[in-house]
């Protein structure tokens, strides 16, 4: 479903919310301002599973299992694509939120994002993950519709939820998304 009108009815019954796309495309923001909107529980992908301090990443046994443990809560907004665990994730979601932002705004997000915090961490981070970019990093937002937007939808039609996933194309379509669900 593409964001045109009737925004706040796909996510008034919703008590569990996938927030996924590109990096850099505003999904932390988008998650964090609609988790107080509607009283949910805000849960990032990255300082809740995947990352320790130091840039560690967990073993994913122990990934898997923290999100089996969280998507088994009955209210929640989670943030982050995370392909290889959408067979955790996609089957307890009510809702979906894809921001498809063009390649060029996640690519702004994401160094605008990276100056911002220089040296320091985001608030979606664990501590002692001070913001940095790479090269490796910003070829996946280049070949993100490429690589994962097939992977993504496929996995969407999978678990039934293509028809109804809540797609946003812009930034400012996403400010008017969380406004209205205000």
């Amino acid at each position: 479903m593409n964001i045109t009108s009737g925004l706040k009815s796909p996510l008034i019954e919703a008590n569990r919310i996938l927030v996924i796309g590109c990096p850099g495309s505003g999904k932390s923001t988008l998650a964090t301002r609609l988790s107080r909107a509607l009283d949910l529980d805000y849960i990032s992908m990255d300082r809740d599973f995947y990352w320790q301090p130091g840039w560690r990443k967990r073993p994913r046994d122990e990934i898997d299992r923290r999100i089996a443990r969280a998507v088994a809560e009955q209210r929640w907004i989670m943030d982050g694509t995370g392909l290889s665990s959408f067979h955790l994730r996609l089957p307890r979601a009510d809702a979906v939120i894809w921001l498809r932002l063009p390649r060029y705004a996640c690519l702004y997000g994401a160094t605008s994002r990276a100056f911002r915090y220089f040296g320091r961490n985001r608030p979606e981070l664990p501590a002692g993950c001070p913001e940095r970019l790479s090269l490796d990093a910003l070829a996946y937002i280049w070949n993100f519709e490429r690589d994962a937007a097939p992977l993504i939808e496929a996995a969407l039609q999978d678990h039934g939820l293509a028809s109804s996933t809540v797609i946003i194309r812009s930034r400012k379509a996403a400010n008017r998304f969380a406004a209205l669900s205000a």
